[in-house]
């Protein structure tokens, strides 16, 4: 097997690992906000046991500890947002209004990293929006509020990954995650100490626990560092592609594990299947010549925050 090809497999298999956030956050019998902050207590615990992210962290001046820290905030809050949405409506609607999140990106980044606003990513983002409406269209009513939560969370992933594509320059990816993780810690630690230290700093029970250990080593940490090592291989192109599967993987095991077809009628499903068409068919839109990609469709692993 080619280097290239292992890699895009490793991807793939990052790629599944994340889809199971979904899941686990189901199955995780804690309340959002505590779902939550042990899960980056876990991650940002192990991350600051890395002599890389203290070296990193000498490197950087302080401005950008400041500017990391501010979007490690807006990671939390897209956390909280996410976990939310599973919990008022389940898993499959969360992991759909995830896959809203490039249509936001492609609105969002022109501003904020400063590049000219593509009209073809215009018609990306209508193309989505009858797959919008019969996502919402196909849940009950009581799973609307889910919804919304699970949009908003979309348009922080959008926030927090182009403010990540602008100042990200040459940090140490491993560096910023942690800085990034450390202040959205801090972040909801405040929240919970004034709103609900009564269920967010309690011990967890031994199968959330367990669970959070997964969540947190085995869907967070372990394919942040294969998907690096990936990168290093593969293009920026076949890399966007792969992660388009997240929800399609997300949707598929809340199917076979958690049974929530149940819960949704088919227009839900022809609605995900409209979002995900125009969300593949944004990255072939978008590329860029055959032979402008050989130079510009590389990525540089130390800039994948």
């Amino acid at each position: 097997m080619t280097a290239v090809s292992r890699a895009t497999w490793q991807i793939h298999f990052c790629v599944v690992l994340w889809g199971f956030t979904a899941i686990l956050g189901k199955l995780i019998s804690l309340g959002t906000l505590a779902l939550v902050w042990w899960r980056i207590v876990l991650v940002a615990g192990a991350l600051v046991l890395v002599p890389r992210f203290w070296r990193g962290l000498k490197a950087l001046p302080p401005r950008m500890i400041a500017t990391y820290a501010g979007i490690g905030m807006v990671v939390a809050l897209h956390w909280l947002a996410f976990y939310g949405s599973i919990r008022l409506a389940n898993a499959s609607v969360a992991a759909t209004c995830l896959a809203l999140s490039p249509v936001f990106l492609a609105f969002i980044e022109p501003f904020l990293v400063g590049r000219r606003f593509d009209t073809r990513e215009l018609l990306f983002g209508v193309a989505a929006i009858p797959g919008v409406a019969l996502v919402v269209g196909g849940t009950p009513t009581t799973m609307r509020m889910g919804i919304a939560v699970g949009v908003l969370g979309a348009l922080l992933v959008a926030i927090f990954a182009s403010l990540n594509k602008r100042f990200i320059g040459q940090s140490d990816a491993l560096t910023v995650t942690g800085l990034e993780m450390g202040a959205g810690l801090l972040l909801l630690t405040v929240i919970a100490a004034v709103f609900s230290p009564e269920t967010v700093f309690v011990l967890p029970s031994t199968h959330d626990a367990t669970l959070l250990v997964v969540l947190a080593m085995g869907c967070t940490l372990l394919p942040f560092a294969m998907s690096l090592a990936a990168l290093r291989h593969v293009s920026a192109f076949s890399a966007t592609i792969a992660l388009n599967m997240e929800p399609i993987y997300a949707i598929v095991m809340a199917i076979v594990l958690l049974g929530e077809q149940r819960e949704l009628s088919p227009s839900f499903y022809l609605g995900v299947a409209i979002v995900l068409a125009a969300v593949f068919l944004h990255p072939w839109l978008v590329r860029p010549p055959t032979s402008a990609a050989a130079i510009v469709d590389r990525p540089d692993p130390d800039k994948i925050g």
